[in-house]
């Protein structure tokens, strides 16, 4: 893109609005811990095979990132955020309330979430959904009984864990991943344990079941990890007990550390995640500020090369470090380049 073009579209979107982006030279992203290492990838890609700046891609965590998008129009708000997981409907408020009205949502592929610990630690090789809920979960049954969690090690519910201590090193609140643990894990878990069944028994609404269901114990065993992967694995390092959630692609990329466990019965693999087998994966995207498109130098080149088949496709270097390729990425591809937005 040349200065004339750039300077051309930067006067005719700052006409339009007084907070519309101005010419910054380099696209800012920031968001999901576990879309960085893609975004890293490319990023770093697009700055060697491009004739624009590499772009500056931060982490912080899904939710965070795009309470940074929707902060509004303008350069010093960022470009993209990553997610892994959906936009909700009132994230896509909170931006149309600060002028952020037209949004591009790009998947750009599939990745798992992995329960793992220290290599040479305890066999915590298999688990069950129920496993991680009667280890976590605020209200458990005992007996046949609803009652406040009383499990201090893992063989207490399920003699075939090692009999260690229980601690586990989950996903804060603010992070992507702790929605699809709570949905996936906790809630399939609380279902299959007969918690849930109890819980609507005992006069709660299933609404309600379901929302106690994702409550994790406060007493130290289950730690909310706030920060990165590379925090959890920290924390694992220190902890020989320890059990970790990740993404499938910086735990392949720590298989010198840690050891992965299967769950219900399904290693995860790229081939158990594209297949659907595996039962703990999810859809993962970036969010695109359309009004930037035109203004920052080098915006809709970096979306539409990371979603190319030389990146994101099944052959590309994002699979070698744990992304599923999309079955639907040339729709994908269509609609960022026609900058297709969010209805």
């Amino acid at each position: 893109m040349s200065f004339v073009k750039l300077s051309a579209s930067a006067i005719a979107i700052a006409a339009v609005s007084a907070t519309a982006a101005a010419a910054r030279d380099q696209v800012q992203v920031a968001g999901s811990s576990t879309v960085l290492p893609y975004a890293s990838i490319v990023a770093e890609a697009f700055g060697e095979n491009f004739d624009f700046p590499t772009p500056v891609v931060e982490s912080g965590g899904s939710s965070a990132g795009l309470k940074r998008f929707c902060e509004g129009v303008g350069e010093n708000t960022i470009d993209i955020a990553n997610a892994s997981r959906a936009i909700k409907s009132s994230e896509v408020e909170a931006c149309a309330a600060n002028g952020v009205t037209d949004i591009m949502e790009v998947r750009i592929g599939y990745d798992g979430i992995v329960f793992a610990s220290q290599l040479n630690g305890p066999e915590f090789t298999a688990f069950e959904p129920a496993d991680i809920y009667n280890a976590l979960a605020e209200q458990v049954v005992v007996d046949g009984e609803l009652v406040a969690n009383p499990h201090n090690q893992w063989a207490d519910f399920n003699p075939e864990l090692p009999a260690e201590g229980i601690v586990a090193f989950i996903p804060g609140t603010k992070h992507g991943t702790r929605e699809v643990f709570e949905e996936k894990v906790l809630l399939a878990g609380c279902e299959a344990s007969g918690a849930l069944e109890a819980m609507v028994a005992s006069g709660m609404s299933e609404e309600d079941a379901e929302g106690e269901c994702m409550s994790v114990r406060t007493d130290g065993k289950s730690v909310d990890i706030d920060g990165d992967y590379t925090e959890t694995l920290a924390r694992i390092d220190s902890n020989a007990n320890g059990v970790g959630v990740f993404g499938l692609a910086f735990y392949e990329n720590n298989t010198d550390k840690l050891k992965v466990a299967t769950m219900s019965g399904i290693e995860p693999t790229t081939e158990t995640i594209a297949s659907g087998d595996y039962p703990v994966s999810r859809p993962l995207y970036f969010y695109v500020k359309k009004a930037h498109i035109g203004v920052i130098p080098g915006l809709k080149e970096y979306a539409e090369f990371f979603v190319s088949d030389d990146m994101a496709g099944a052959n590309g270097p994002l699979s070698e470090y744990g992304l599923v390729a999309d079955p639907e990425l040339a729709a994908t591809q269509e609609a960022v380049a026609s900058e297709q937005t969010m209805n």
